[in-house]
């Protein structure tokens, strides 16, 4: 997920609605894959769909804060694949088990890269950096969970899915209230 620019240093006050609002859709997004495990993979690619087109806007409204040149490209590549990402699945929602679960698997590996690297290249800059990490190692372990043994069924992807979203969603979460407990301890300017 294309979250690592929601840890911007520069403003913690900023920054911590932005990842909060992305937790909880991902929380919801794993609630709901895990309470219909039985949906079709129709319901579960407009699921996923709005989901990655919701997380790729994050990612650009991030490539426009204030920042290095670097992390803002990256924020805005990650969130415009996102966005591209969403609106393949939604053209075509009768993609099969397999390609959305490769697309899923595919995603969830190169965000979780992004944000362990991103994680460690802040790490003297921000506090509480070990949940970027964590979250990054879960995108990271899910997709390549996804993308070895791609489940046959809608059943076995959505469980798969719902747990992965739930526990990213719950990391950025505890991270957004790590940040905004920065904010607050962080002299105005």
């Amino acid at each position: 997920m294309t979250s690592f620019a929601a840890f911007s240093v520069v403003e913690p006050r900023r920054a911590w609605p932005i990842a909060a609002v992305r937790g909880v859709f991902a929380v919801l997004f794993g609630l709901f894959a895990l309470i219909w495990p039985g949906a079709t993979v129709l319901v579960l690619a407009i699921l996923y769909g709005v989901y990655a087109i919701i997380d790729g806007i994050g990612g650009l409204v991030q490539a426009f804060r204030p920042g290095d040149a670097a992390h803002r490209a990256a924020y805005g590549i990650l969130g415009a694949l996102g966005i591209i990402a969403g609106i393949l699945v939604l053209v075509w929602p009768g993609i099969t088990v397999l390609l959305l679960a490769l697309l899923v698997g595919l995603w969830a590996i190169v965000t979780g890269i992004a944000e362990i690297a991103a994680a460690v290249r802040l790490r003297k800059q921000i506090h509480g950096e070990a949940f970027l990490i964590a979250a990054g190692a879960i995108s990271v372990l899910a997709g390549i969970l996804i993308v070895i043994n791609p489940i046959a069924g809608a059943f076995g992807i959505a469980l798969l899915v719902g747990v992965y979203a739930l526990i990213y969603g719950i990391m950025l979460l505890v991270l957004a209230f790590r940040l905004r407990k920065l904010g607050d301890t962080t002299p105005a300017a």
